[in-house]
């Protein structure tokens, strides 16, 4: 049987060598047969933090078309930014979400610096005296996320018999990017849109974990199990929920499960849902090395497979070894298909392969 609901994980729990070790069997049990989990009580991000995060993430959303524009995706090369309603694909759909992305700070690449690393540069803030607050709420929030999703890592990689250091080699230390997205989607009743239309299309997080702060009470965000069933994440107070991402199992020969998801626009009369994904950060130069895994644990994962029939879903996987030589190439091609109104701007050599490669495929 496939799972038919996420599981929830307290990491006070890892914290005391009484209970870690039922933690751990625990932690494995949700990386090998779901790929997604809740955590709670997740150290160094305190309830206050929480609040403050969401309250002017809700409130950026509020502020005049001209400021939100001001910070736009398209002024610069790094995909950070502003994106208004409707400017997302996925899965060759519009995603009907309008959202800001940010990252960690990291200086303006030089030009001798290989292409990817343009996704490495300084954020697009919104105007201090518009939000006051917001840029320093961010950055804490960004940076103790950071220090969580590596500590949390490490238990991953217990929970599957390696050592706990063994995805260190993946990042770049303290200069490590992570991002996060905050996101709005929108009330298809209050925008007067008929019929159905997806939040975000079917898809897999990239890099090792993400976490998502689910910042209002709607339904939405859907996993989707190995007999293709579609199993509710609702929004549970005082969690975060965790995807185990394409660079974690492509680095764990498929051990670690990532998980197809999606969301639903809320329902209609029901208002925006709000979310904000962290995403951890993997070092963009690191290569498609993957790392020893132990031949009892990649058993336990081919019978999985072999109980389920093999997987039954058709997402595209971005860290497809021998067809990028970095990781930072094949996220830089991910954001250019993602984002084709920026990429026009920036990238268009790259946009028109992509481009011819999809035509290619669908002949």
């Amino acid at each position: 049987m496939s799972f038919d609901h996420v599981p929830i994980l307290d990491l006070a729990l890892a914290q005391s060598p009484d209970t870690k070790p039922a933690f751990l069997n625990n932690l494995k049990h949700a990386l090998l047969e779901v790929g997604f989990l809740y955590i709670k009580n997740a150290p160094g991000i305190s309830d206050e933090l929480i609040r403050n995060v969401v309250s002017l993430g809700k409130q950026f959303f509020s502020l005049p078309e001209e400021e939100k524009l001001a910070c736009e995706m398209k002024n610069a090369k790094s995909f950070l930014g502003y994106n208004s309603l409707g400017k997302e694909i996925t899965r060759f759909k519009t995603d009907w979400r309008e959202q800001i992305d940010l990252s960690t700070p990291h200086p303006v690449p030089s030009p001798e610096e290989p292409l990817y690393r343009n996704l490495l540069a300084p954020n697009l803030w919104p105007d201090a005296n518009a939000l006051p607050d917001f840029r320093e709420v961010y950055e804490e929030y960004m940076t103790k996320m950071g220090k969580m999703s590596v500590w949390f890592t490490s238990l991953c990689a217990e929970a599957i018999g390696l050592p706990a250091n063994a995805f260190d080699k993946f990042f770049d230390g303290d200069a490590q990017q992570h991002k996060l997205k905050i996101v709005k989607y929108p009330d298809l009743e209050e925008l007067g849109v008929e019929g159905e239309a997806q939040g975000v299309g079917p898809h897999k997080d990239s890099m090792l974990t993400s976490y998502l702060l689910q910042a209002s009470h709607h339904r939405g965000l859907q996993v989707q199990n190995g007999e293709g069933r579609w199993i509710d994440c609702p929004p549970v107070d005082g969690t975060f929920v965790v995807a185990i991402g394409q660079g974690m199992e492509a680095l764990t020969h498929g051990v670690c499960q990532s998980t197809t998801h999606r969301v639903q626009s809320p329902s209609r009369g029901s208002g925006a849902r709000y979310s904000i994904p962290f995403f951890q950060g993997v070092s963009y130069d690191a290569t498609f090395e993957s790392m020893d895994v132990p031949e009892n644990v990649k058993k336990l994962r081919q019978d999985i497979l072999a109980r389920r029939g093999g997987r039954l879903d058709d997402i595209e996987f971005t860290f497809v070894k021998g067809m990028w030589s970095r990781l930072g190439e094949a996220t830089l091609m991910n954001r250019i298909k993602s984002h084709p109104d920026v990429s026009e701007i920036w990238y268009p050599e790259l946009l028109q392969k992509i481009r011819e490669q999809q035509q290619a495929v669908a002949a």
